[in-house]
């Protein structure tokens, strides 16, 4: 691993920093889908005009398609560079590379896209990232010097299916409580966990073969958890020991890579290919949990890469297999999978929920803002900050709006 620390030598400033007043209290996007795990953020973003997006600075980045994880006043993003995976920190504030991270080789001139494809995780002045071919790196927050690291095809026999070694690997690293929590070891310690600090292992379990799907954080019935979408479907582990909880049984395809969503004591999950999704009802009778299919959608409600927000009853995503351009925005209920409303032209991007408001990216680089609300879909503002393929979600933190393309990346403020 080579360390490289770089200036602003690569900043592009397109327009002069303002002091903007923050969205709401400065709540930070710490890992994949935010703080729980679910892509929901306690900041708000409201309805913009041209005049008032402010554009706070933009940099040119390496490919990738995984999305910005931001504390501290810094964010953190993973990125391709001359066919090897880094991992960047910037200056939230100005766009300036603190500094950077060579971890190892990536796809590179791939059918899929070049880059790695996962998000970091940040707790406690470290940067944990999961690479294309499954080596976790922890980092020094601050100076981004190693750590720790673990190869969990070498050091723990992982055994990549055909489609991460084809694609690469597009789970995200989890941490929870002072443990973080993959997927990727062989048999008996496919699932692990590794203290934050040291990386020594605290526990390892099970021999299921992992998908694209990075793990869920969830507390259901009173329990906390973390559910896997795995070739043998839904597993669900207590975080704290590796205790099994539940397992359903679900298909999956090479293109498995929306992650489980939970809402109460709801699980949803979906995969390409012709599997479609199911939502399983989890019930408790002691210690002892089990789940029951509530319903099943074969090939008909698809979530290729994309994984949906679920509030007050409802999941909101974007729905369909390889429509690129095109794909819909969905409304669909969660309890009986029924569609409630559809809007067309979105395409393969991503989604979270800020304030009550759905705000979404299209993979062309629109930023759209719309209203969650089962009674129809309502488009609040809509601009076009970026050029590129734009794959992945935006984020809300520290005030900011962060999100990027496989070509740039840029940071918003809103009123």
């Amino acid at each position: 691993m080579r360390l490289r620390f770089r200036g602003n030598l690569a900043l592009w400033l397109f327009a002069p920093l303002l002091a903007i007043a923050p969205l709401a209290s400065a709540a930070e996007w710490p890992q994949y889908r935010g703080p729980d795990g679910d892509g929901i953020t306690s900041e708000k973003v409201s309805p913009w005009t041209p005049q008032t997006l402010k554009q706070l600075w933009k940099i040119p980045v390496g490919e990738a398609f995984g999305s910005f994880a931001v504390a501290d006043g810094r964010g953190y993003y993973f990125a391709n560079r001359n066919g090897v995976e880094v991992c960047h920190a910037v200056d939230v504030a100005t766009g300036k590379e603190l500094w950077s991270a060579d971890i190892g080789r990536t796809i590179y001139e791939n059918e899929g896209g070049n880059g790695p494809r996962t998000t970091p995780a940040i707790s406690e002045g470290r940067v944990c990232v999961m690479s294309t071919y499954c080596k976790l790196v922890c980092l020094d927050a601050s100076s981004g010097k190693p750590v720790w690291s673990h190869d969990l095809v070498h050091e723990f026999g992982g055994k990549l299916p055909n489609a991460i070694s084809k694609w690469g690997n597009a789970t995200s690293p989890l941490i929870e409580n002072g443990k973080v929590i993959v997927a990727g070891g062989g048999n008996d310690q496919s699932l692990l966990a590794f203290d934050l600090k040291d990386g020594h292992v605290l526990w390892k379990t099970g021999s299921e073969s992992i998908t694209h799907a990075s793990p869920t954080p969830a507390t259901i019935l009173g329990t906390r958890q973390v559910i896997f979408y795995t070739t043998s479907g839904l597993v669900s582990i207590d975080p704290d020991n590796g205790r099994w909880l539940w397992h359903a049984h679900v298909k999956f395809s090479v293109a498995t890579a929306a992650s489980p969503v939970v809402e109460g004591d709801i699980v949803y999950c979906s995969s390409g290919y012709g599997v479609g999704a199911s939502a399983f009802k989890i019930q408790k009778s002691g210690d002892a949990f089990t789940a029951t299919q509530l319903w099943k959608t074969p090939g008909k409600l698809v979530n290729l890469w994309s994984t949906p927000i679920a509030y007050q009853g409802h999941l909101y995503g974007l729905y369909g297999f390889k429509e690129f351009n095109t794909m819909p925005l969905k409304c669909i209920d969660l309890k009986t999978g029924k569609e409630i409303w559809s809007h067309d032209g979105f395409g393969q991007g991503g989604l979270i929920l800020a304030g009550g408001n759905l705000l979404l990216q299209g993979d062309q680089g629109e930023l759209v803002l719309v209203k969650a609300d089962p009674s129809g879909y309502h488009e609040l503002a809509r601009a076009q900050p970026l050029a590129g393929k734009c794959w992945q979600m935006p984020i809300v933190a520290e005030g900011k709006i962060l999100t990027r393309s496989t070509k740039e990346a840029v940071c918003l403020a809103a009123p």
